[in-house]
């Protein structure tokens, strides 16, 4: 596996392959750390600001560890009309974490998506890589339940 360092020097030199270097950091650090930033911004001499423009601007970059398993509320248009934000709330409760951050146990991150492609059974959440369809409150509560077993 590629240090942070051996990555920023092999993409550097390419016009273009800052987000490459990104996703790859963070493939092999399950985050981009946020202290390795400015080291980043000088090898593709950019900002700091610019750097961490481009991985708050990515939803799929994050500056954290995120837990084993993530756990995507959809707040979409259609499953935010039917019950999308108490599912949330919901779940957000029954974890004890608010959206973007990771139980205690590090086991689990919960984050809002505003479409997983399944609006036709909406309301839903993303559990890992399954898609539940059709979810209360309650029933949510009970999938992320399962995740813990």
């Amino acid at each position: 596996m590629p240090s942070i360092a051996e990555i920023i020097q092999q993409r550097a030199a390419g016009r273009g392959t800052l987000i490459v270097a990104l996703q790859e950091i963070q493939a092999t650090q399950g985050h981009i750390p946020r202290e390795r930033i400015p080291e980043i911004a000088r090898a593709f001499g950019l900002t700091d600001a610019e750097v961490f423009g481009v991985v708050s601007f990515y939803t799929d970059l994050r500056l954290e560890k995120q837990g084993e398993t993530v756990v995507r509320v959809c707040c979409g248009d259609s499953c935010a009309a039917t019950d999308g934000y108490r599912i949330l709330r919901s779940v957000a409760d029954h974890l004890g974490v608010s959206p973007g951050e990771t139980t205690k146990d590090g086991k689990t991150t919960l984050r809002i998506a505003y479409c997983l492609g399944n609006c036709a059974l909406s309301p839903s959440v993303m559990v890992g890589e399954r898609v539940y369809g059709r979810l209360t409150p309650k029933r949510a509560v009970q999938v992320v339940d399962n995740i813990k077993e």
